[in-house]
């Protein structure tokens, strides 16, 4: 199967889900996760519109139209699913019972500090369940494109646009890198096919530490 470039980084964030894991997934790139989810594990999306079992999206013949997670994209569901209101979806967030939130962002911070729900200036729909995603799930992994549309770095020594948590980010999953946030600052650790050491540090504000790099990674 031939993957575009946002399936990739789909495909390579799915591997930070451990089996029995409680996952809620962001929309954009981490909605595709779902298409890539094993089928040696049992993991459960929970949407924060209400719906625990979230499956792979539709095919042409299995759209459901009242059937959408909270990006408001139709979706499946896998058997044992449940439907809630969103505040019983909210509690458990809040509450600390997902395992993994895999977000989208504009830019994340050399310290974890994660900025994915506004642009000054730009009109939103609303802030979404992100703020309480960073502080109720216990682990969050961004994945997103690693430069702006223009070239720039999103990946930042101190993020510039309106803050959705301090500290919170865990993991940075891009089509060009996988790096750790570390009590240190940003890892390293893989570099994946297509490009070099060199490359991710050009197309990083951030200070990079670099030891035990992977490279030439296949995603």
């Amino acid at each position: 199967m031939r993957l575009n470039t946002r399936e990739k980084i789909a495909r390579r964030a799915e591997k930070e889900i451990e089996n029995g894991n409680y996952v809620n997934l962001g929309i954009g790139i981490p909605t595709l996760v779902a298409n890539f989810i094993s089928p040696d594990k049992t993991v459960v999306l929970q949407s924060e519109n209400g719906l625990l079992g979230i499956g792979p999206y539709p095919t042409e013949q299995e759209v459901d139209p009242d059937l959408i997670n909270a990006g408001k994209e139709t979706v499946t569901t896998i058997p044992g699913s449940s439907f809630f209101s969103s505040a019983e979806s909210f509690a458990m967030i809040r509450g600390g019972h997902v395992d993994v939130a895999i977000l989208g962002a504009m830019e994340v911070s050399e310290n974890g500090d994660l900025a994915n729900w506004m642009i000054p200036g730009k009109m939103i729909k609303g802030m979404g369940g992100a703020m309480d995603l960073v502080h109720g799930a216990k682990k969050i992994i961004v994945i997103m494109d690693h430069c702006a549309k223009d070239g720039s770095a999103k990946i930042k020594k101190e993020c510039e646009l309106p803050l959705t948590g301090k500290a919170v980010v865990n993991k940075i999953i891009t089509e060009r890198a996988m790096i750790e946030v570390t009590e240190n600052g940003l890892e390293l650790k893989e570099v994946f096919e297509g490009y070099t050491v060199q490359d991710i540090i050009d197309a990083t504000e951030a200070t990079l530490i670099i030891k035990d790099v992977k490279e030439n990674v296949s995603i």
